[in-house]
């Protein structure tokens, strides 16, 4: 008999990626929760950390308007950036985000309670509570400073990692890992690899907790490899890469865009224009499988201009329906297969 009661998905990430997973899944009838990356240090999110000494609210900020159902008007709002005078460049979400922090005296609680205003569907949580920030070394032994660093170097791939932490150590959010724990599916990006996926997985107790649910992990692939990041990386780059954080092994699942962007939009986008390959024969004995299908999503980016980071904004992005259809098969495929051993 099928189990018909509500599923837990877990998301992890940052940025555009998660906003466009969180607006596909946020349809269908789940228990949803965003645990969402605290390293970002550009842009308005920057200079308020800078200013006013708060938690990074950008990423959290379009997780909880892709989640929002409320007006399409206090959604615009949300994401409405000031082009002039001394506010200009700031995202009006991530002031407010900010207002909440001081008037709640923690970020998280602010978080909930713009989520109450917002009749956010699921839960947005940040994966630290702690003021902490992101450091690349590279092997030729230059340390990079701060997520916003590490997103506009494009020497990555030519030197190589040699390791990246927090500093200070940053403990996982309680709530965070109370969710993964009790996940009937971890979904891990899409995202900036360096900026969006690692960030989450260094923070302590977020792999343990990965490791010690029973739910299925899928790894959303990008589309495209960052110039100078990621360039030359296959899919399996990208679970292996993921993989020394997690531990070998623990990806089930693996989705891989198939659909081609017009010549158009990949000469537009200069940055990241190499599309992410994916060869069968590479290896024979993958532990993950990967679910081929267009994901590409064929509508136009209008970046905003008071967006001050708006140029490493992505043009080629996932189709947000695509993508949630996707995963909504996994947890499928993970009941069936559930019946199916017991019927054997």
């Amino acid at each position: 008999m099928k189990n018909t009661s509500v599923k837990k998905v877990v998301t992890i990430g940052g940025g555009t990626g998660s906003f466009a997973l969180l607006s596909g899944l946020k349809k269908y009838p789940i228990e949803l929760s965003a645990i969402v990356s605290m390293a970002d240090d550009g842009g308005s999110t920057g200079i308020l950390r800078d200013e006013l000494g708060v938690l990074p609210p950008g990423d959290v900020r379009q997780c909880l308007v892709a989640l929002s159902d409320s007006s399409l008007m206090l959604r615009k709002l949300m994401n409405y950036r000031f082009e002039n005078g001394g506010l200009a460049g700031h995202s009006f979400g991530n002031l407010f985000l900010s207002a909440l922090e001081k008037i709640t005296g923690n970020f998280t609680a602010g978080v909930a309670e713009a989520a109450k205003i917002l009749n956010v569907k699921g839960e947005v949580i940040p994966v630290t509570n702690a003021d902490t920030k992101l450091f690349l070394q590279l092997k030729n032994k230059i340390l990079l400073h701060g997520e916003s660093e590490i997103n506009h170097n494009f020497e990555i791939s030519k030197h190589g990692v040699a390791k990246m932490y927090l500093s200070p150590k940053a403990k996982a959010n309680p709530r965070a890992i109370e969710k993964i724990l009790a996940a009937d599916l971890i979904v891990i990006g899409p995202g900036s690899h360096y900026c969006a996926i690692v960030p989450n997985l260094l923070v302590e107790g977020i792999p343990e907790a990965i490791r010690k649910s029973r739910a299925k992990v899928v790894y959303n692939c990008n589309l495209v490899n960052k110039k100078g990041q990621t360039e030359g990386f296959t899919l399996d780059d990208y679970i292996d890469a993921t993989e020394k954080y997690l531990g070998k092994g623990r990806i089930d699942f693996v989705t891989h865009n198939r659909g081609k962007p017009s010549q158009r939009l990949m000469k537009k986008y200069k940055q990241d224009s190499e599309l992410v390959s994916f060869e069968r024969t590479d290896r024979k004995k993958r532990h993950y499988r990967v679910l081929e299908a267009d994901l590409l999503s064929t509508e136009r980016i209008h970046l905003d201009k008071a967006d001050a980071i708006s140029h490493t904004r992505a043009f080629i992005r996932h189709d947000s329906d695509q993508l949630a259809k996707m995963l909504m098969l996994f947890l499928e495929l993970g009941e069936y297969e559930g019946i199916l051993r017991d019927i054997a």
